[in-house]
């Protein structure tokens, strides 16, 4: 059972943020990214209101946020979402506690469509967002390489039912 709150994200949660984000990227299954980014980097990707982080006693035990999928204004109701959990906090339901809070995060913000990339072999997050009710809506063969190794990515959505309907 999860024991974690989830707080707004703050600059002074970066040093964690930054160590779990590290430890997706070496697992070389939850993005194509190969180096963390610099804080102002990370910070511009992600919207500023729509950032959180765990927190277990003092520990940050994972993070998430959605980021906008284009800069066009015909799509400021499209985000795509991310989920990242430090390892010796995995299978312990965090990641249902992030995406129940996502999603309901999402639609205060007016954001009508979830998005999610991922690699097919990151059979966790796959599972995560169908039971969330992400729908497969297409895959990317070959779409880039990781280490030199051609990797394809599956597509996921979730429509909200209130925003936009």
């Amino acid at each position: 059972m999860v024991s974690d709150i989830l707080l707004p994200f703050a600059p002074k949660y970066w040093p964690r943020v930054q160590e779990i984000y590290q430890h997706g990227i070496l697992s070389r299954n939850a993005t194509f990214e190969t180096e963390v980014p610099d804080f102002d980097a990370w910070d511009k990707k992600f919207h500023s209101h729509l950032r959180w982080v765990a927190i277990s006693g003092n520990e940050v035990t994972g993070w998430a946020a959605l980021s906008a999928v284009s800069p066009r204004k015909v799509y400021e109701g499209v985000a795509e979402i991310s989920i990242y959990i430090h390892p010796t906090h995995a299978g312990k339901g965090l990641g249902k506690l992030f995406m129940e809070h996502l999603i309901a995060q999402s639609e205060v913000a007016g954001i009508w469509t979830l998005y999610a990339s991922i690699f097919p072999e990151n059979t966790a997050s796959i599972r995560l967002h169908e039971v969330f009710g992400f729908r497969k809506i297409g895959h990317r063969e070959k779409i880039a390489q990781l280490d030199g190794i051609w990797r394809d990515t599956a597509l996921y959505e979730k429509r909200s039912k209130n925003i936009g309907v």
